[in-house]
Order: C-alpha cells, then structure tokens, then sequence
C-alpha cells in the first residue's frame, strides 16, 4: 500500500519535471522594462465632449529604425550607435510618447483630445511630427528628448516647432535612464501641451 502511494506521488513530479524540458517561455527577461508615466494627468471623472470635427487628433510621431525598436538607443560617437543592455521599452517609444502628448495636452487644456490614426479622417485640428531622439547619449552621460511638432490647425495654417530635453548625468544602467527617459518625455510633452494651448 505504501510503495502504491510514493508512486502516485512519483508520477506527477516526473511528468512535470518532462514537461519542463519541453515548454519555452521566451527568452530571458530584461532586467529593465521601461515605461513613461504621464506626470500630470486629467483628473478622474474629468470629461470633454464635442464633434470630431472640432477634436485635437495627436497621432504617433514618426521616427527612424534607430528609435522604433523596443531597445533603448545609445549614442557612442557621432556615427555609431549601440543599444542599452539590457533595458526594454515595454512598447514602442513612438506610441508611449503620443500617450504621454495626449495626456499632457488634456490635463492642460481640458480640451477634447482623441488619439490614433482612424481618427485622421474625421479630424481637422491635428498634431503629428517627428521624434528625433529619445535614448541616451554616451559622449556626456545624458538622456536626450527631441520632437518636431507639427500643427494642422482647422483652418489649413501648419505650424512646426522643435522641442527639446536633456537630463545630465545619468548613469549608463536601465534604471537611471529610464528615470531620466520618462522625466526629459514628460518635459517636452509639457512644452508642447503650453505651445499647442
């Protein structure tokens, strides 16, 4: 009776100690994920309602195949670039910054802002543009925010402006820079909710 109950037991543990060879997860996780976090917000309950028409449309900034990766750019000299080890976007910077553009611009203004790309066909007040840098630079130890702002306002005028933020001093390791990376993206994203008004 008793060795009938050590096998019971027996069996379990060596099927899952097989199935453990058989299973892959992934690969090893980042020891940094990195994020940006709004620094201000609009406040819960806060509304704001209009026609489409009349709605901000904050789309993703463009950027070049060094930034639209999950992995964090560095700038070693003026020609090379090499990635942050191990540090990871939790998404793409583009998309993480429109957020944080939509969300600096709401908390601001109280205006009706709508985010994304099918909203482009019904908007007329729309904020693109490009994102130049977000990574770290090796040359002084610092993380760099760059955006060009482009407004289409409503009545066909566009305007551009180029925003941008340097936190110095930071070390080469996933936790400084991604705590510089999210206070210089908050920065700019600020600026340009005071320029969009």
């Amino acid at each position: 009776m008793m060795a009938s109950s050590r096998l019971r037991t027996a069996v379990p543990l060596i099927a899952l100690a097989m199935l453990g060879g058989c299973i892959s997860l992934g690969p090893k996780a980042p020891a940094q994920l990195i994020a940006l976090m709004p620094a201000s917000s609009a406040p819960a309950g806060a509304t704001a309602q209009g026609k489409m028409t009349d709605a901000l449309i904050v789309l993703d900034p463009d950027t070049d195949r060094r930034i639209d990766v999950l992995r964090v750019p560095v700038q070693v000299d003026a020609s090379t670039i090499a990635y942050l080890k191990d540090a990871t976007w939790v998404e793409r910077p583009a998309r993480q910054f429109r957020r944080l553009l939509a969300e600096a611009i709401r908390a601001k203004s109280g205006r009706l802002v709508v985010e994304g790309e099918d909203a482009e066909i019904a908007g007329k007040d729309m904020l693109s543009g490009r994102l130049l840098d977000m990574g770290y630079d090796a040359r002084n130890q610092s993380v760099v925010v760059r955006y060009d702002a482009l407004r289409e306002l409503p009545d066909g005028t566009v305007r551009t402006r180029r925003f941008e933020e340097v936190v110095p001093g930071v070390a080469a390791e996933g936790k400084a820079v991604g705590a510089a990376l999210n206070r210089a993206a908050n920065a700019v994203a600020l600026q340009v909710a005071d320029w969009v008004g």
